[in-house]
């Protein structure tokens, strides 16, 4: 049985993210640092959003996270 691989997306939660692919927190931690892991925003904000607020290609995120 072949394993299904998470698609993540700018719009898909960052804690999502985090819960889904434990080493997407590297990734997350290199653009947004480590103030995301105390956000209580880590659970309703999106890469977008956060991509916003750090200046950063949340499409850059993106494909590090599905590669």
């Amino acid at each position: 049985m072949s394993e299904t691989k998470t698609k993540f997306t700018k719009d898909s939660v960052i804690g999502d993210v985090v819960k889904d692919n434990p080493a997407g927190e590297k990734i997350i931690e290199k653009y947004f640092g480590r103030g995301c892991f105390t956000c209580p925003g880590i659970k309703m904000e999106t890469i977008a959003f956060g991509s916003t607020m750090h200046s950063v290609d949340p499409e850059k995120i993106v494909k590090e996270l599905n590669e």
